[in-house]
């Protein structure tokens, strides 16, 4: 068994309350959870109106696999998301 953690910095820039903030995360969370069957929370920078810490997870019998899943899913928000993801981590187990 792999596990594969995806760690995302992202800006949320003209974002200008944390409500605001939750109505985008709650998009982009449900959006990867249904699109890539990863698991998905907002894990840092809870507080901050233009900030976000999102962890996704895969779990998969190879890790070639979930390397390549969660290589997708940092293509897509780079490609889909209207904010900027200005960091991201991939590590496996």
């Amino acid at each position: 068994m792999v596990v594969g953690a995806l760690r995302m910095d992202l800006t949320l820039p003209g974002n200008d309350s944390l409500k605001g903030k939750r109505r985008i995360l709650r998009s982009l969370i449900d959006r990867l959870r249904s699109k890539f069957g990863v698991a998905v929370a907002e894990v840092d920078h809870l507080d901050s109106w233009q900030r976000a810490g999102v962890g996704v997870a895969c779990v998969s019998n190879d890790a070639v696999i979930a390397n390549e899943v969660l290589s997708r899913v940092v293509r897509w928000v780079e490609d889909n998301y209207d904010g900027i993801l200005s960091h991201s981590e991939v590590r496996l187990w």
